[in-house]
């Protein structure tokens, strides 16, 4: 009777001497814990931080291309005040001159009360601008995949209205080019070193963890797991935690950008918000954008899977 009852409680007594998480039914990687929870904190903030690098690189591009949609497009003539010269004649003038050139669309003289108005976020309202030297604008529209003759015509131009001067954008199209280019290239290079810092983040975890489940290891290596079924375990474990941080931190991205774009349609009728507008367009980053976003929190997720994979062979080949 002894026999059999010492019989029948061994196999109970070896399962309580076992690692807890090698009894039975219990991951290999604890699934809850101050550790774990910890990193899917670390990896929801360093998602938010790429995703918002990203959305900010998408919407660069996007403002990038409605600025040079807008101004490559049309070129003005600006007519400066001059003691010597009647202005309104000098307008007329150049008017003239522009509608006689090949390629364009149409020809328009900004009235004077209309600039005068362009100025008022900077100079306030209700005063008298009469005495300012306030240039006349015109303004060209050009047919779509037109090429006006500049060549000659600045220099007629000059010729008949010597305080004219014609600005065909091409240099603010190759500024604006040249700052879009930066942002766009700096938002992803902020994205690359957040990606990599939650590598290092999932790197160092990983070793953390292997390490307080060495027991665990060693019994498995001595019944017969090879380093495949051990390192898909731990792998399994950190995407779920990519997964879940990678979620709230893209959502919370997506949540912030949302709420920006909402304030500024909201606010459209500040003078400030008026320039942010034309600056950033509706500021909206469209499916490009939230797909990125996207991709920067399955990018983060699959990064978590690969670095603790390729730590765990890497600790398991240094423990043989």
């Amino acid at each position: 009777m002894s026999t059999l009852e010492s019989g029948h409680h061994e196999p109970e007594h070896a399962e309580r001497a076992l690692p807890s998480n090698l009894r039975r039914d219990q991951p290999l990687v604890p699934v809850d814990s101050v550790a774990g929870r910890a990193l899917m904190a670390v990896i929801a903030i360093l998602t938010f931080l790429a995703a918002l690098s990203a959305g900010a690189a998408v919407l660069a591009a996007r403002a990038s291309d409605q600025w040079r949609g807008a101004i490559s497009n049309e070129m003005t003539i600006q007519i400066r005040p001059d003691s010597h010269r009647n202005i309104e004649e000098d307008v007329k003038r150049a008017v003239a001159m522009a509608q006689a050139l090949g390629g364009i669309d149409s020809v328009r003289a900004v009235p004077k009360a209309e600039s005068d108005k362009l100025l008022e976020p900077w100079l306030g309202t209700g005063l008298d601008l009469v005495e300012l030297p306030i240039p006349r604008l015109i303004v060209l529209k050009l047919k779509p995949g037109a090429s006006p003759d500049l060549a000659s015509f600045g220099p007629a131009l000059r010729r008949d209205v010597p305080s004219a001067i014609l600005d065909d954008h091409r240099l603010w199209v190759r500024r604006l080019s040249a700052m879009a280019g930066t942002i766009v290239i700096s938002g992803f290079a902020v994205v690359l070193l957040v990606l990599a810092a939650a590598a290092l983040a999932v790197a160092f975890a990983t070793r953390g963890a292997m390490a307080g489940s060495r027991d665990s290891v060693e019994v498995l290596h001595f019944v017969g797991a090879d380093d495949g079924f051990i390192a898909r375990e731990f792998q399994s474990r950190f995407i779920r935690l990519g997964l879940k941080g990678g979620a709230v931190g893209g959502l919370a991205a997506i949540l912030v950008i949302a709420i920006i774009g909402f304030i500024v349609s909201r606010w459209r009728t500040a003078p400030e918000a008026e320039q942010l507008q034309a600056l950033f367009g509706a500021f909206e980053i469209g499916w490009a954008g939230y797909a990125a976003v996207i991709l920067v929190a399955v990018v983060v997720a699959a990064i978590a899977g690969l670095v603790s994979r390729f730590t765990v062979r890497h600790y398991l080949r240094m423990l043989a």
